[in-house]
């Protein structure tokens, strides 16, 4: 099943199933969030109702689609590509950290600043080094703890296109401070268009993951070109680490991190600034999954820095 979030034209929003080119659209006051929480089984007979007797029917194409989960309990973003890992450290002189093969790492990010496709997404207060980076996520569909990798990969909802959005200069500067990142990177995280159940996936099943296409462009030139079968850590990996000693939440989201190739800081390392500039107002990046969907979302002017001390 492929579920979307919209807002319908009383400016409320719904949950509707993907069906063709319409959206079955739940009654008004099920969000998609409310869906979650156990097996899987709540979200199936719900598909399996809509599909037959939707509440309404929504054009796609006129939709105006959410992400999924507009308002997450939480983000993490992980770091689960070697290429991306490994590229980035050569070029700074640095040798791959022995520790990134034991533990997941993974970031907090903004769960406030969650926007979906076709969004306008503001360069940050004080950046001028703007970037995209190609991901897929995990939604949490039912809570646990202390999960094995095994069983957490059973408590996925669903998965969906992310582009965790990064200002570069912001970010390295926090980064030298042993802290963060965290104004790099917490003005915006795009989700979406859809969230697509893991039966829908598992015949491309390959690795650790799935053998699914995913490419980048900006302003339609091809900038990324990667498959999530590339990623190293598992996303039952990843959930099972990020539950030790806590809990997970219906409707948490887990970023994979960047897939190789996936974001400009990458490229630019390997051919140059140049080559691969940084991300400037009117700018229209496009991430797309085989899968998944197509997630767009164009640049425009942020605000301009506000000084902390006269």
């Amino acid at each position: 099943m492929r579920w979307a979030t919209f807002l319908d034209d009383e400016g409320r929003e719904r949950a509707g199933l993907v069906v063709g080119e319409r959206l079955h659209a739940i009654e008004p006051g099920v969000r998609l969030i409310d869906l979650l929480g156990d097996d899987g089984e709540r979200l199936a007979r719900a598909g399996e109702r809509v599909a037959s007797e939707p509440h309404e029917t929504v054009e796609l194409a006129s939709a105006r689609l959410l992400a999924p989960i507009p308002a997450p309990p939480s983000v993490r973003d992980f770091y689960a590509f070697e290429q991306h890992v490994r590229t980035a450290r050569q070029r700074r002189g640095l040798d791959m950290e022995p520790d990134w093969y034991e533990l997941p790492v993974f970031y907090f990010t903004n769960p406030a600043a969650i926007v979906g496709p076709g969004a306008d997404v503001a360069i940050p207060p004080g950046s001028e080094q703007m970037d995209f980076e190609l991901e897929v996520a995990a939604v949490v569909g039912r809570g646990g703890a202390d999960l094995a990798p095994d069983a957490a990969e059973r408590h996925i909802a669903g998965y969906c296109v992310m582009n965790d959005w990064s200002a570069r200069d912001l970010q390295r500067r926090e980064m030298r401070l042993s802290l963060g990142p965290a104004k790099g990177k917490d003005f915006a995280t795009s989700l979406g268009p859809y969230l697509v159940t893991p039966d829908e996936l598992e015949v491309r099943r390959k690795g650790r993951a799935f053998d699914l296409s995913m490419t980048a462009t900006v302003n339609g030139r091809s900038y990324s070109h990667a498959s999530l079968a590339d990623i190293y850590w598992s996303f039952g990996e990843m959930l099972a680490y990020a539950s030790r000693g806590t809990r997970l939440m219906p409707g948490d989201v887990i970023g994979s991190g960047t897939c190789g190739t996936g974001c400009i800081l990458e490229l630019s390392l390997v051919h140059g600034e140049d080559a691969y500039p940084w991300l400037v107002p009117g700018d229209e990046v496009v991430l797309e999954v085989e899968g998944l969907g197509r997630l767009p979302n164009r640049v425009v002017t942020g605000k301009p820095s506000v000084p902390l001390r006269p």
